[in-house]
């Protein structure tokens, strides 16, 4: 039976791995694979056999980088060993995470084992250079971006263009008050109960964005409430992991003791329902960012990382953005606050502005309904169709 690893190393990973591992389940010529390495829930609710912990690589920033490098090192030399020796798949399937992947990737080809990578590096935004080590390291990348794959060809690395998986998922027209149901029978209120406004706010998926991000945003919360008397607010905020629902719970209990009529709901998972329901969201850069431009939403992102972090980044950096909606759009379409103007009073003045600026919300919805339509291809079944044509290519029977 052919194998295919597959490695992802944060949720956005598992992400976007699973509905490409569906589609793998679906078609004929890869049904029969067997799929194993590091992945997460989405991932293993497709039959995806994780035999590491995804957790151990789910770290942004230099800074944060380097307290986990041990344990990520000792991970990806155990990974390469067993790939090489125990378990030699016949397709290598890397899913963003380039730090990690590229390294395994280049062992494994040097090895013979073909490398397929989804999610190119952003080297049109920073660390270009990088481009090097992928012609090394990968046979054919995976774009989720259309500009991309120009890029690699004139580096003459293979490259093709598959869409963004979130671009199928999330439907063209969001439909606001059905989603405002659902968190409302979830919370069991009445929808009334979610007042004048629904304010979605995503602080990551972290432990490190929410020790450093997550303090602002509640202080957020409560300078627009201060500043909205008379309208009736629910902050609605995902918890993206259950190792993150005690830190974002204390601070719940510490901004309600200042401000007791906050409306502020914690919600397991339901990243997108809690988008699709409101009218404004505050956000932590990364690829939720994506997310909530498909939902068509006026948003403010922001970020705080240690200090020598964001020095060492800001000089590798090319674009004057970070936020993906801006990167695709080509232009400041929603507002970034980062760094030391990450402050309450700032974040809560960008929000106010969407609200007080309804005309400037439809040019934007129009912007992202542009965008989401660039994106939106089968993207599952594409990578399957590729990591087909790579076995068909090395000598394993498929009907590609």
């Amino acid at each position: 039976m052919p194998k295919l690893a597959c490695v992802a190393g944060e949720l956005s990973g598992d992400l976007l791995a699973a509905p490409v591992l569906n589609a793998l389940n679906q078609i004929p010529e890869t049904a029969y694979l067997e799929v194993y390495g590091i992945g997460g829930p989405r991932m293993q609710a497709e039959g995806f056999r994780s035999d590491w912990p995804m957790e151990t690589l789910s770290v942004r920033g230099y800074v944060e980088a380097i307290r986990q490098l041990p344990a990520i090192l000792k991970l990806r030399r155990e990974l390469i060993t067993s790939l090489l020796h125990q378990n030699r798949p016949d397709v290598y399937l890397g899913i963003d995470a380039p730090d990690f992947n590229l390294g395994v990737e280049l062992q494994l080809r040097k090895a013979g084992i073909p490398t397929l990578h989804l999610v190119s590096p952003s080297i049109w935004a920073w660390r270009g250079g990088r481009i090097k080590k992928i012609a090394q390291a990968v046979e054919r990348m995976l774009c989720i971006f259309p500009f991309e794959t120009e890029i690699y060809e004139r580096a003459g690395v293979s490259a093709s263009y598959v869409g963004h998986p979130l671009a199928s998922d999330i439907p063209l027209e969001p439909n606001t008050n059905l989603a405002r149901a659902k968190i409302a029978e979830i919370l069991q209120v009445s929808p009334q109960a979610l007042g004048d406004k629904v304010i979605a706010v995503l602080p990551g998926s972290r432990g490190s964005e929410i020790e450093h991000i997550a303090p602002i945003f509640f202080e957020t919360m409560q300078v627009l409430t201060s500043r909205l008397q008379g309208e009736r607010l629910a902050f609605c905020i995902p918890v993206a992991l259950p190792q993150l629902r005690k830190p974002l719970e204390d601070l719940r209990q510490q901004a309600l003791e200042r401000y007791p009529d906050l409306q502020i709901y914690l919600l397991d998972g339901q990243a997108d329902v809690i988008l699709e329901a409101a009218d404004l969201v505050l956000i932590a850069s990364g690829t939720a960012t994506l997310q909530a431009a498909l939902w068509k939403k006026p948003m403010v992102i922001s970020y705080k990382v240690p200090w020598l972090t964001a020095q060492i980044m800001k000089r590798q950096g090319y674009l004057p953005y970070v936020g993906l909606p801006n990167i695709l759009c080509g232009e400041f379409v929603v507002p970034e606050l980062l760094q030391d103007d990450a402050t309450p009073e700032k974040l809560a003045q960008a929000l106010l502005d969407w609200l007080n600026h309804p005309a400037k919300v439809v040019e934007l919805k129009e912007r992202f309904a542009v965008m989401h339509e660039t994106l939106r291809r089968p993207t599952g079944l594409l990578v399957a169709q590729a990591v087909a044509q790579t076995l068909h290519a090395h000598g394993h029977r498929t009907s590609v």
